[in-house]
């Protein structure tokens, strides 16, 4: 990008540079032992044309909306719309989580985002003795259509964007969805949104996986190929590096981990007998924004140029749209402190600019009692409009990718892909992301950079405000969201009242087609929509699925 004529002077004016500097820090000394990124990048003093010699603007960079797409997926990006703006969201019955969500909208959220308590994630009814106790808790307890039904009643779905963080359960959820959708007279065609569907994160750093590998992974391609046919606009699978990041890896290795998940879940669909750029443009991604607000720009922009690579290079799809990298991002709920709760808008504020920097298509920005309990609705308000006051009020989104030509942002952009390369290399040596996570790889690379950084913390290397450092005696008190215990029973009886109702006999005949469809190579959603509308609960239909699959067993240290 620069004539070589150019950075020999400049060259000459950077050892100038470096001289004066190390002189001057002789009286002021550096305030810390090393500069680095979360990643462990080392951070130099100052940036120059030097540190991008040799880059190609047109290859690395280019322009937004083209290929490498490095800069944006999009030719006008929020200059056209703004992002969606999501809450995550749900908790006890539907009935709660239908008038939060019904407030979400009225605040401005254009898009909705599901949460689902661990029971329904782990594929158990409400009735379960292993759902004692965590009916409702940390998100909504489905366990028939009638309880989608009630999630969304009064909420036209022809006219919002709904995300649901669903995975080893993910085909159900969408089977019951689709139906309340026709219920409302809405077409599938018409559909937008979002399921998470990313098992292989499961068995690293979430553990609400059901089914081992190979079964989960064929449930996915079998929505893969329906959704292409039956629901288009739908986004078929969100490859999560934010729950990575979550559990403890850097920002490199979330980057390398995902990406690498994403090589996963093509190569499979491709093995299964569909064309990469059938289901290419419906993949979409999850990262996490942290608080190392540069590194976190840089990862999205290398994401999006090394995702384009992958698409292009490795599998060679032909479609622009299979080569986006399309991102619905959350700021991190694991730097949201319970000391000094509302040092966390502040956090939330930087977090949220760096995806909104970083170029994200949707955005979650986590309330300020993240840390303690469910969101109350003040906390969610005040959410709501940091970004709104991001978006309306700072200008950061008026013109695309503003740290483009940045020569410290585009030189960490370079140094997480280039890191990020050689850990993928790694991971297909080792037969790729299924092999990595059944070996453990993932997991102690994950266990390993989390100890790094509590012990940064603990020893004050890593100073976090309000934790291990300007510290108060007296912490603010704040009203925190309470669960009432009673909506467990609530969720039981109203289960036993829809087993009363139903056609018991249709109930067993089309459990019984789902099972031949199972041990079988038929796709699975059309016998999951036929059970779903025959209101066969979400665990009979995942004890069939674990009859005929099996059930996940981690692997031993783990």
């Amino acid at each position: 990008m620069f004539d070589e004529r150019f950075l020999a002077g400049l060259r000459q004016e950077a050892e100038r540079y470096e001289k004066e500097a190390e002189e001057q820090a002789l009286s002021f000394p550096d305030r810390k032992k090393r500069f680095e990124t979360a990643s462990g990048i080392p951070i130099k003093r100052a940036y120059s044309p030097l540190d991008l010699a040799g880059r190609d603007y047109s290859q690395d960079i280019g322009w937004p909306g083209q290929y490498p797409f490095t800069r944006a997926v999009q030719h006008t990006a929020y200059r056209g719309k703004f992002w969606t703006f999501r809450q995550y969201a749900g908790y006890g019955t539907a009935d709660e989580s239908n008038q939060r969500y019904k407030y979400l909208l009225e605040t401005g959220n254009t898009g909705l985002s599901v949460a689902f308590d661990l029971p329904t994630q782990l594929g158990y009814d409400s009735d379960h003795p292993i759902a004692r106790g965590e009916v409702g808790k940390v998100g909504v307890a489905i366990d028939t259509l009638e309880d989608m039904e009630r999630l969304f009643d009064g909420i036209p779905l022809d006219k919002i964007s709904t995300s649901m963080t669903c995975n080893a359960h993910a085909a159900m959820m969408l089977a019951m969805y689709v139906t309340v959708a026709e219920q409302q007279g809405i077409p599938p065609t018409k559909l937008t949104g979002t399921i998470q569907n990313d098992i292989l994160k499961e068995y690293v750093a979430r553990g609400t996986y059901i089914f081992p590998p190979k079964p989960s992974m064929r449930i996915i391609t079998d929505i893969f190929a329906y959704c292409s046919k039956q629901v288009p606009r739908w986004n078929t699978i969100s490859i999560c590096g934010y729950h990575l990041r979550e559990a403890g890896c850097n920002a490199m290795q979330e980057l390398a981990f995902m990406l690498a998940d994403g090589i996963a879940y093509v190569e499979a669909a491709i093995k299964a007998g569909l064309e990469v750029d059938r289901f290419g443009p419906r993949l979409s991604w999850l990262p996490n924004t942290m608080i190392d607000f540069f590194e976190e720009i840089a990862k999205f922009r290398a994401a999006r140029r090394m995702w384009a690579k992958i698409m292009k290079e490795r599998f060679g799809a032909k479609d622009p749209r299979s080569c986006t990298f399309r991102v619905f991002t959350g700021t991190a709920g694991s730097s949201f402190t319970a000391h000094q709760p509302f040092n966390n808008v502040i956090r939330g504020t930087i977090e949220t600019m760096a995806a909104v920097l970083g170029g994200c298509q949707a955005l979650h920005v986590c309330s300020f009692d993240e840390a303690l309990a469910l969101p109350t609705e003040e906390a969610v308000r005040v959410a709501m409009r940091t970004q709104q006051i991001v978006a309306y009020e700072s200008g950061i989104a008026d013109t695309i990718d503003p740290l483009a030509g940045s020569f410290y942002v585009e030189t960490l952009t370079n140094e997480l892909e280039e890191r990020a390369w050689d850990l993928i290399a790694k991971i297909d040596k080792l037969g790729g992301a299924v092999a990595a996570i059944e070996k453990g790889y993932y997991q102690s690379e994950i266990i390993e950079s989390a100890y790094r950084y509590q012990r940064e913390v603990e020893t004050g290397e890593r100073v976090i405000v309000g934790v291990n450092q300007f510290k108060i005696d007296d912490e603010p008190e704040i009203v925190l969201h309470q669960t009432d215990p009673a909506i467990e029973l609530e969720q039981v009886q109203r289960l036993k009242a829809v087993k009363s109702r139903r056609d018991a006999a249709k109930v067993e005949r089309i459990l019984a087609e789902l099972r031949t469809a199972a041990q079988g190579d038929a796709n699975l959603l059309p016998p999951l929509i036929d059970a779903v509308k025959a209101y066969a609960t979400l665990g009979e239909i995942c004890a069939v699925l674990r009859d005929v699959f099996g059930a996940y067993q981690p692997p031993q240290g783990f």
